[in-house]
Parts: structure tokens; sequence; C-alpha cells
């Protein structure tokens, strides 16, 4: 198995196909789900007779269909712990939503166990409203004796819940492999309060506590030993270190010591300073979720902040392991693991998402990034493009637009005329935004028709630059037509305002003429393209 790949398609028959038992070393999955759904809908029974559609990103709900009736039988024939479960599970809620749920993650569970080594662990992130059924899951595929923690992650200080309480957390299930799993260490920063209650004592040092010299029970050792005219043993206790440490401690002014010149056995001074911060504890409520304001926030609505996944991370993996997400989603897992240098895996089933992570590595990377990992799974050629078009035309729209960094205009129903998708790029400065319409054209019945409409929505829009990208080459009055709406000029240069690409062009590398893209909020670090703009068009001044 290549470390550091990014898999378009179903995660199921990616981790069957490609993935290595006893290959990785943490998984963290957050599955789709529609936590904002009334209980009403995710229990009400279904017909099945609704065919199985590919389910795309953000319309992350799970019905009982076709294809969830297969898993379902499919894993109950396989017998077993999991095969039990899922029998328990459709005689307490039948046909319904969350049945459908269940059976779809029963099988991705047992291969994820599968591929993780002994010393692996898996956290699978989940809402109150599943996270219930999804223990027993989990205890059914790694066996109750595997699990470690339920780790409660307060998202939000508050939230508005009509005649509830507020929905503010959400839920980590961490299971080990084996007993055998990696744990590293890690620390929370001390709650405010908390410093201002315990650390009560200042000198020029800072701020300190005072703690026990000692712990119960009586050693005959040195530790048992009288030290400065204190005998620890008459106390029933003993010192926690040795006379000679202590001497040490002392001339360090770490000890304080009674104005007859004894240690106090409540008189070791550890200092706020040196404090690592509180061992991690099961909820953490010291990490913010993703917000408009924030720098990350990619519009994404399940993306989750990066220092969630830097907590997972450094606490059950090292440097060179590698890191699994099988949900990618936007990919925060895959970056935070290429930070770590950690190696990764990173599963999805839109070109939305995998394009989105391609982009991601990009802005938090830097272009070498594009060297240090694969893509399997997308179309390398006309044909595979042509087929992916006549199986999924939504999905050849968006592998399209992500082949030339743009991100489509809407992901439902609504979506603006004519405006397939939209870049922008940054002329004089992040408040100076210029924008880039595309459409996208999959048949091959195309004509000058097609680009005249570019025209009038890049007009409609007061657009910089209109691309449209088709299959089949443009004919010439295509040509003709685009060649009439001029150029639109930057410092960059020159850049036919109207572009036509094709398919075969695009899997050739070649890209929008414009200056440098701006995507999910940040400019691209590419060169000028000033000189191929002048060498292109010699006849025209650079500069707008």
């Amino acid at each position: 198995m290549p470390a550091n790949t990014l898999y378009y398609g179903d995660n199921l028959d990616v981790l069957r196909r490609y993935i290595a038992s006893e290959s990785v070393d943490l998984v963290y999955l957050d599955p789709p789900f529609n936590s904002n759904a009334t209980y009403n809908v995710l229990f009400a029974e279904q017909s099945g007779e609704k065919a199985a559609s590919q389910i795309r990103a953000f319309e992350d709900t799970w019905t009982w269909d076709e294809e969830a009736a297969r898993s379902y039988f499919e894993t109950v024939q396989a017998g077993g712990a999991v095969g039990n479960a899922l029998e328990a599970f459709y005689t307490l809620l039948g046909d319904s939503n969350m049945m459908a749920y269940l059976a779809m993650m029963a099988p991705r569970l047992v291969e994820l166990r599968r591929v993780l080594k002994p010393t692996g662990s898996i956290y699978l992130h989940c809402d109150p409203t599943a996270s219930h059924y999804l223990k027993l899951l989990m205890d059914a595929v790694f066996g109750p004796v595997n699990f470690v923690a339920e780790v409660i992650w307060k998202r939000t200080s508050s939230h508005n819940d009509p005649k509830r309480p507020g929905r503010i957390h959400d839920t980590l299930l961490y299971y080990g492999r084996s007993s055998a799993r990696i744990w590293n260490p890690t620390y929370q920063p001390l709650d405010t309060g908390y410093v201002e209650k315990v650390y009560t004592y200042e000198d020029e040092r800072g701020r300190y506590r005072l703690d026990n010299l000692t712990a119960p029970g009586v050693s005959k050792g040195v530790t048992g030993e009288v030290w400065r005219g204190v005998d620890p043993t008459a106390r029933g206790r003993h010192w926690r270190t040795t006379p000679q440490e202590l001497e040490r401690l002392l001339a360090d002014g770490r000890i304080q010591l009674k104005k007859d010149g004894r240690p106090s056995l409540n008189g070791y001074k550890q200092y706020l300073a040196d404090s690592k911060g509180m061992s991690l504890q099961s909820i953490w409520a010291d990490i913010p979720n993703v917000t408009g304001i924030s720098n990350e926030k990619l519009g994404y609505p399940t993306q989750k902040p990066e220092a969630l996944l830097e907590r997972i991370i450094l606490s059950s993996s090292n440097e060179g392991d590698v890191v699994l997400d099988p949900f990618c989603g936007c990919g925060t897992a895959v970056v935070v693991a290429h930070l770590l240098k950690r190696r990764w895996v990173g599963i999805d089933i839109t070109h939305l998402a995998v394009n989105l992570m391609k982009y991601r590595l990009l802005n938090r990377v830097g272009e070498s990034v594009t060297a240090e990992y694969d893509v399997v799974g997308e179309p390398t050629d006309v044909e595979g493009a042509r087929q992916l078009a006549h199986d999924d035309p939504y999905q050849f729209q968006l592998w399209a637009l992500g082949l030339v960094g743009a991100r489509p205009t809407e992901l439902k129903k609504g979506a603006d005329k004519g405006i397939d998708g939209r870049a922008v790029f940054f002329e004089r400065g992040p408040t100076d935004t210029k924008h880039i319409i595309l459409s996208v054209k999959a048949g091959t019945h195309i004509g000058r028709h097609f680009v005249h409409e570019l025209r009038g929505v890049v007009d409609r829009e007061k657009a910089a630059i209109g691309v449209l990208i088709t299959m089949e080459p443009p004919t010439k009055p295509m040509r003709e037509e685009a060649a009439s709406a001029g150029f639109y000029t930057s410092p960059w240069g020159a850049h036919p305002r109207l572009q036509l690409l094709t398919v075969a062009e695009l899997l050739d590398g070649r890209r929008i003429d414009s200056p440098p893209l701006g995507q999910v909020g940040q400019t691209f670090k590419k060169a000028p393209r000033a000189a191929a703009a002048k060498e292109a068009h010699p006849e025209l001044p650079l500069g707008g």
C-alpha cells in the first residue's frame, strides 16, 4: 500500500482492494450522518423500493434501500458477534434509516479492524443520536475489552434547541486493536478557575502551589530516612524521593521550610510555569469548533478543527506512522497528519471532497506537496473521463472543475443559471476579488451558442474571465466567438476573456490562463505568469 494516497471511491471497496491487513497505525472516521433530522425521520420505516444511489457531499443521510438491505444480510450471514449485533438492532429498529446507517457501517468497521496494526487505534466521531448504537457495534467488532474511552468534545458553548437542553457536544469512541495500542501522554491547558483556586502563592519565580513531600506507606530504604530532623515513618509515610534529591530541590528553592528550619511535609513548591498542563481527560472543552470567523473555515458543513485532529494524532501515533481517514470530507485528518510528519491515506466518494483535499494540502503545505502523494480512482485518460460522464454527470462536473482549481456554485437545486463553477483571484490585495465563471459540458453536441451563453453570463456577473470545459474539441465558430470577447489584463499580463478547454487538454496539464487562483479564501503561491502572457500575446501591454 503506497502511503500518502487519496482514493476516490466507496471506502468499503477501497479498503478491500487496496489496504493491506495490519498496515495502518491510526484510524479516524467521521461518518456522514444527518444529525439535524428528527427521531421521527430517523426511525421511520421505509418501503425499501427506492434505488440505491451514490451518496454526495453534504447530503449525509442513510436510507433503508436495496444496498442497505444487502449489506445487512451479508453481514448477518457471515455470523459472529457483528452479525448478532445487527440482528438485535433490526429487532429494535426495523427498516429504518438508523438501521440502514448501522448496516452500512458494520462491514466498514470490520475492514477497519482488519487493516489496523496490533498497536493501532481507532477514533469514531459521532453525535449522541447514534453514539449508543455505534458503541455496541464497536464492541462487537473490536471486543469490549478493547474499548478505551468515550471522549466528549464540547464543540460550542451554547445551542438553542427548542424544548430540550442545548446539544453542544460530539462523541469520540476510542478503541484499540489490542492492549498494545500506542499512547503518548498529552496534556490539556489548565482551567483558569483551577489555576486561580490552586496556585495561590507567588514569589519572584511566579505563581506556585504547595504539594506533599511524602507519600503513604513506610519505607525501610533511603526514602524512609530522617531528613533535616524530620522522620516521615513516624507519620506512617516516606519521602517521595531520596534525601540527596531533597537537598537539591531545597538548594533550588523548591522546598519551603518552617521557621525552625525543618521542612514542612506539605512544602514542595510546584510552579505554574513548570506545569505541562492537565493530563488528557475524557472531556475536551478547550477546542472550539470551526466557525465563520475561523481562518480554517472552508464552507464544508462537517469540517472539524485541526486542533482536534492534532490531539488525536499526537496521542495515538508517532512520526512516520500511517493515519487513515475513510470518510475524508474536506481532509482535516489528512492535512494534520501530513503536517505532523505522519503518512496518510484518505478516501472519499465524491470528487468534490478529493479535489478540496488536494487544494487544501496545496495551501497548507505548498507546491512541493503535489509530488508527495498519489491519487487513485480518478480518470487518467479521455475514455475514463467519458465513462465517468456517462455514469455520473454530476461527479464528472466536480472532477473537471477540480482539475482547474474551481469549486461548484451549488450542490443542490437552485444553482446560478449558466454557472457550474467559480474560481477567484486577488488582483491587488485580499479585498480586490475577481471572479472566473465556469461551464462544463459533457455531451457530444456542442456549438457556438454555448460560448455565446457563457459570454452573457460573464457580462451579467461582471466576471473577469469565462471558461467553457468540453469533452469534445470546440468547433471553429466556437473559437471565433471566444476570440471576439477580447482579453482581460492584469498585473500578470493579458488573459483571453473567454477560454475553451477540453478534457484532453486538462489531462495534458493545460489550465486556465489567469492570475494565480485563490482557493478557499487563500491565494496560491504561484509564480507570476506575465512572461508567459507576453510570449503568447506580444501585441498587448503587460499590466492593467
